[in-house]
């Protein structure tokens, strides 16, 4: 039983056959989100088609750019992506570790100062309204240089576009950490060996 505040929409035709077939052979399922935006498939291929090319992207490191992805899911309160970026860290290799301890980063020991000031601008920028300071900025670009810093940024407000409209929609996770058998993630406030 459906979750989500619309329900899926059958997803049929060529289109739809391809993206069924792409789903499973990459995940093993097809999502519910995937259903949910069906109901408007030029919604849904413009943020496929985001998503695809920021995939694609490569100055900034691919793990600061999960972390700040999950960091984001975790304060809006999107469980659906939250589940869904740590079984991606799984996939691409990344350190699980600290991946599950980013609902909980302020107390954690697993993350470095850079992944730190990271994860703090991506909070910063789901605030609403954005809270980023001056300081931020110029620390990360000195660390990161600017194009690096021009795409985690970019890569941070596409994660709250994502969060945002799963949340509003009413998807939920699926499970799909628990699928790898990873550990749960850690939850705020919790303190858990790293």
């Amino acid at each position: 039983m459906s979750t989500t505040r619309i329900p899926p929409a059958e997803i049929s035709g060529l289109y739809g056959a391809l993206v069924k077939r792409y789903s499973k052979k990459v995940l093993g399922r097809v999502p519910e989100p995937l259903g949910v935006y069906w109901h408007n498939r030029s919604v849904l291929k413009a943020t496929m088609g985001m998503g695809a090319k920021a995939g694609k992207w490569d100055a900034c490191d691919l793990g600061l750019k999960s972390f700040a992805h999950m960091a984001v899911a975790a304060q809006i309160g999107c469980g659906w992506c939250l589940d869904f970026g740590y079984f991606q860290a799984f996939n691409e290799h990344l350190d699980l570790d600290k991946a599950r301890e980013v609902p909980r980063w302020r107390e954690s020991n697993a993350f470095t100062p850079l992944e730190r000031s990271v994860l703090g601008y991506a909070e910063a920028m789901t605030l609403t309204p954005p809270n980023v300071s001056d300081e931020m900025v110029e620390g990360l670009s000195g660390e990161l240089g600017e194009a690096a810093l021009v795409e985690l940024t970019a890569f941070i407000a596409l994660a709250n576009m994502n969060a945002r409209g799963n949340v509003a929609l009413g998807i939920e996770s699926e499970g799909y950490a628990a699928s790898c058998d990873l550990r749960p993630l850690a939850e705020p406030g919790l303190r858990s060996a790293v």
